[in-house]
């Protein structure tokens, strides 16, 4: 028996390796084009260090001109979840993610598909059998007692754990003797034949981290599977090579599997991908940084920027400053551009991991809401809101116009006013300017408490108080009010002679202020005044007294 009969035998596929090798040519793309992908498990779980992943994989392929594709990577079939696949291509989307080639919503797309792994099946066995012709790869017997035996055995002496060396029981079988075992009835896997000597180390660059060295797998891992599907390294090195992926991004977890990779990629006889691992992003946990955990951590889950409702641009704009060290900067410099423009470089991205920053998301999210016109931000506070709000959904829908008056108050302006940092917290900045929810529990007076001088404020201000004033107007008169009781009209006078006064234009309006919305800070007083209008403020003021 010749070792192509024996690979006959161990493995039935339709196609030999050269046909596949045949189906899938080489890209007709610039030498300098990245070929991408992003390649989960459908457990239906996108996490932020994952969409960090998925994000600089399509930045680097899209500023190249080259292919980004999605590959579902689901021969672990218990890990995978009903609808576990269009829940990750939707959640992606909602962040802008998209795939040129690979699954999507609607079937495929691209010419170097399957894209699901477990759809694949005859293409691993393909090249699984090349090995074994080559004598790289050979069948394993051995039990899952036998095998917990060896680990026990090498817990016990202290050794590393693994098929490797004297505990490779089957690697020596002969031919007859595994064809032998089969016809018994005994069942199998494939594992490779590591010609690796843990105690040689290999030069390998990270386009990320740079020159390393690393040792060399010796460890005779399993390629296919009892079920008949391969195992996770194995899929990576046929499908990277048969797609012509061109670099590998991926969290620096994945870094222990690159003296596997390599050797598969070798034994195969395939050119190797480039590998860029993406250092993680932690958090600080009780003095000491972990990485961020999707069981430990709600900012994990990309489900919790839609329930506090940051902005999905806002989340990639955070993603893109961790990536990048210069591209705050860059952003400030070209403040007219649009961000696809700005290059990602892997030389820039951090080699430790990032700690998470949520003050600087926050910064991040009120910045771009401030940017957005004022019926943009009333629809995205109301889809917010129809999901988690629904109350605060029915009075946006009950008064859009006058929502989107509020909205717009201090926002169409050189400095716009920045204090909605996500959707969740808007009602929590408005809520006084809708009468149904104007219910104050208490009144934010400052300086002045007493009760007669607040109505004698008040009594004054409204006797001047005209909806036909113009801003400036409107100031002077509110001016001319506070220097009739005794306040200065101006904070410069205040300033140089606080005690000739009983307090300042600013104590006098605060007053006004937080008589119509139990706040002492809030934005612009004159815009709130014209939007509720004199009878209600004389209802609120009337409240108050």
């Amino acid at each position: 028996m010749d070792r192509k009969e024996f690979a006959d035998r161990l493995l039935d596929t339709k196609y030999d390796y050269e046909y596949y090798e045949n189906l899938y040519p080489e890209r007709k793309l610039d030498d300098k084009a990245m070929v991408t992908r992003y390649a989960p498990s459908p457990t239906g779980f996108v996490h932020l260090g994952a969409l960090y992943a998925a994000f600089i994989a399509m930045k680097m392929a899209n500023q190249s001109n080259g292919v980004f594709f999605l590959r579902i990577e689901d021969t672990d079939q218990k890990r995978s979840i009903e609808n576990g696949v269009s829940k990750i291509i939707t959640d992606l989307a909602n962040f802008d993610i998209t795939f040129d080639e690979g699954v999507s919503l609607d079937g495929e797309k691209g010419n170097y598909g399957p894209y699901i792994q477990s759809e694949r099946e005859d293409i691993y066995k393909a090249f699984a059998k090349k090995l074994i012709m080559e004598d790289k790869a050979y069948p394993c017997f051995c039990s899952e007692e036998s095998l917990k035996e060896d680990r026990e055995r090498q817990e016990k002496h202290k050794e590393r754990i693994g098929y490797y060396g004297y505990y490779a029981r089957c690697r020596n079988l002969s031919m007859e003797e595994a064809i032998q075992k089969i016809e018994n009835g005994e069942k199998y896997i494939i594992r490779l034949k590591s010609k690796g000597d843990f105690n040689h180390r290999f030069k390998f660059k990270d386009e990320i981290k740079g020159k390393m060295e690393l040792p060399e797998n010796d460890q005779d891992i399993v390629i296919i599977k009892s079920d008949g599907l391969p195992t996770y390294h194995f899929a990576h090195a046929v499908d990277d090579h048969l797609m012509k992926t061109t670099h590998v991004i991926r969290g620096d977890e994945w870094l222990s599997s690159v003296p596997v990779h390599v050797q598969l990629f070798e034994y195969l006889g395939f050119k190797l991908p480039k590998y860029a691992h993406i250092s993680p992003i932690t958090i600080e946990d009780n003095g000491t940084k972990r990485k961020l955990s999707k069981r430990k951590d709600p900012e994990a889950a990309i489900s919790y920027y839609h329930e506090k409702g940051i902005p999905n641009k806002a989340v990639m704009l955070y993603l893109e400053t961790v990536a990048n060290s210069n591209f705050e900067m860059w952003m400030s410099q070209n403040k007219d551009k649009d961000v696809k423009e700005f290059v990602l470089d892997f030389k820039k991205m951090p080699v430790g991991g990032s700690l998470f920053d949520y003050d600087k998301l926050m910064n991040i999210s009120k910045n771009y809401i401030s940017t957005l016109k004022a019926l943009e931000v009333y629809d995205m506070t109301l889809k917010w809101a129809r999901q988690y709000d629904n109350d605060f959904a029915l009075l946006l829908e009950k008064y859009k116009d006058y929502s989107t008056y509020i909205f717009n108050i201090e926002r169409e302006q050189k400095k716009p006013r920045k204090d909605i940092g996500y959707f969740g917290d808007v009602k929590n900045q408005i809520w006084y300017m809708y009468d149904e929810l104007f219910k104050p529990q208490e009144y934010e007076f400052q300086k002045i408490t007493d009760k007669k001088e607040i109505k004698n404020i008040l009594d004054t201000y409204l006797s001047i108080y005209s909806a036909g004033d113009d801003k400036d107007t409107w100031f002077n008169k509110m001016k001319e009010c506070a220097s009739k009781l005794g306040y200065a009209g101006e904070m410069r006078e205040y300033k140089e002679n606080p005690d000739k006064y009983k307090g300042s234009i600013a104590d006098f309006s605060t007053v006004v202020r937080v008589s119509l919305t139990s706040k002492a800070n809030t934005p612009d007083l004159f815009e709130i005044m014209r939007l509720l209008g004199i009878d209600r403020m004389k209802e609120r003021i009337k409240m108050v007294l």
